[in-house]
């Protein structure tokens, strides 16, 4: 039969499909057949029964313009933060799981995260200076007193480095941010008022008489990483820095903070002629309820000898809304924006995809995007059946975005945090531009639209709802139609 032929047959019956609603519950949700033809369009599907999972479809453009009511128009002259990429947590767990595994098992797993070609193509991730909760042990890279002393040590070298570098022979656009979860402990004092020395993993404030050993350790772990071939985009001066808690922890509010980038580690990065940039906080939306750190990035950046070498700020949201984004934004929109760090776990049903998709995708992903968010990374990127390895007074109850079974090292169950990031950088590639929209908006839908730097266009959407919903997508040149399932995340991606 010809095209003309098959063509209102295969319209007519995704009519029926969709008008009778007769779905089986084992049965994907019903969408647009596929239609033989250019395929246009590239398309992911996730649903959150998994019944449609990561599933690559295309699409044709339209030879007629679309009298749609569910119209969305792209509009690339409204143009708002470039993307630097998306991606998770390479943690000292994460490598320590990755290499239980046979090499086979974990090329294959990692070309299907971070390759361009032949999988999602995640593009940023992050690393801990020194051990961070997930980790073999607690270390830092100087843990005997004086600078001199400062080496990787056994976790970056055996564990860490070994990853890296596999990933980036996969990905070698691939991006990394590097956070501290402790100085060395001979840097750290029990408080700013006594400066008694404080001997340990957690708590503690740091010495300003070792600010200068503190700002050359970060000047020699970048070092020590490029001489390993890795390089570093970018470095947070503490992660969680208003948290005393973690098994690896400091307290720096941020005068600390503001003295320490403007006065040492601003200046000994810049000595060290390196372009390697600099986010301030890396913490909660709501300053974890501390009214004297609310705006905390704000207030380093009121500091303009301190804000000089200050390319944005990183935020978590463990506590909060992401509309301090927003407000962080309105106030100083000439710095950056990153989302660095969420967990799923025990305590919020992490392993319900059901339910962790749909508020993952609106909240996480879309939700930081929308607010300005140059970057989305999200914690371990494995972990194993039993959550770890784990540090003691470190989470014990976080899951991975994906798991791999301790009993094997080869059986995966992807998470929703794997999904969230997939979505994104499967279709939007670094140094694409989100743009503006306009037309069709409904509760449940959210979506956000991006111009790649290749020629091409990108356009995520959520459909949080309990029906498929007929979208047209038209860039001012084509228009195309997709049924979008109940309960999905849709990725597209087209040429001009």
């Amino acid at each position: 039969m010809k095209l003309k032929t098959i063509l209102p047959i295969l319209l007519c019956w995704a009519c029926v499909a969709t008008a009778c609603g007769k779905e089986s519950p084992t049965e994907a949700p019903v969408v647009t057949p596929e239609v033989p033809g250019k395929g246009d369009v590239t398309i992911y599907v996730t649903t959150n029964s998994r019944s449609l999972d990561f599933a690559k479809k295309t699409a044709s453009f339209n030879n007629k313009p679309s009298m749609s009511p569910s119209i969305i128009t792209l509009d690339p002259t409204k143009r708002y933060q470039t993307m630097d990429g998306f991606g998770a947590a390479i943690t000292g767990s994460t490598c320590f799981n990755l290499l239980k595994m046979a090499q086979a098992d974990r090329t294959k797993f990692l070309k299907e995260t971070f390759s361009e070609t032949e999988g999602m193509g995640q593009s940023y991730i992050r690393i801990a200076i020194g051990c961070s909760d997930f980790s073999l042990s607690e270390y830092t890279c100087c843990d005997t007193k004086g600078i001199e002393n400062f080496a990787l040590q056994n976790e970056e070298n055996e564990y860490v480095i070994p990853i890296l570098k596999e990933i980036l022979a996969i990905n070698p656009n691939l991006k990394i941010i590097g956070s501290p979860w402790t100085p060395p402990r001979w840097m750290k004092v029990n408080n700013l008022t006594d400066l008694q020395p404080y001997n340990s993993w957690t708590s503690g404030q740091l010495n300003p008489k070792y600010y200068q050993d503190y700002g050359t350790y970060f000047v020699k772990w970048i070092q020590a990483m490029a001489a390993n071939g890795i390089n570093v985009d970018a470095v947070t001066p503490q992660n969680e820095p208003l948290n005393r808690g973690n098994s690896a922890s400091l307290f720096m509010g941020w005068e600390e903070q503001k003295a320490f980038v403007r006065d040492a580690l601003g200046p000994k990065l810049v000595a060290a002629g390196l372009d390697t940039k600099i986010y301030v906080f890396d913490h909660n939306y709501n300053y974890d309820n501390m009214a004297d750190q609310n705006d905390y990035p704000i207030k380093i950046y009121d500091d303009a000898a301190a804000a000089k070498f200050i390319t944005g700020a990183a935020f978590h949201n463990y506590g909060g809304d992401k509309a301090e984004l927003l407000d962080v934004y309105n106030k100083r929109p000439d710095k950056e924006l990153i989302f660095t760090e969420t967990s799923i776990g025990t305590w919020n049903d992490g392993h319900n995809l059901t339910k962790r998709l749909m508020d993952d995708m609106e909240e996480v992903a879309l939700g930081t995007i929308n607010n300005w968010c140059k970057a989305v990374i999200v914690w371990n990127l494995m972990l194993d059946s039993e959550r770890g390895p784990n540090r003691d007074g470190g989470c014990q109850t976080c899951y991975g975005a994906v798991d791999i079974d301790r009993s094997d090292y080869k059986t995966i169950t992807r998470n929703s945090h794997y999904y969230i990031v997939g979505h994104l950088s499967s279709v939007v590639k670094p140094g694409a531009t989100r743009i503006g929209t306009s037309g069709f908006t409904a509760s449940g839908i959210t979506y956000t639209a991006f111009e790649n730097t290749d020629g091409t266009y990108a356009f995520v959407l959520l459909n949080n709802t309990n029906e498929s919903k007929a979208i047209v997508l038209n860039d001012g040149t084509n228009n195309f139609s997709y049924d979008v399932p109940a309960k999905a995340v849709v990725s597209y991606q087209w040429k001009k």
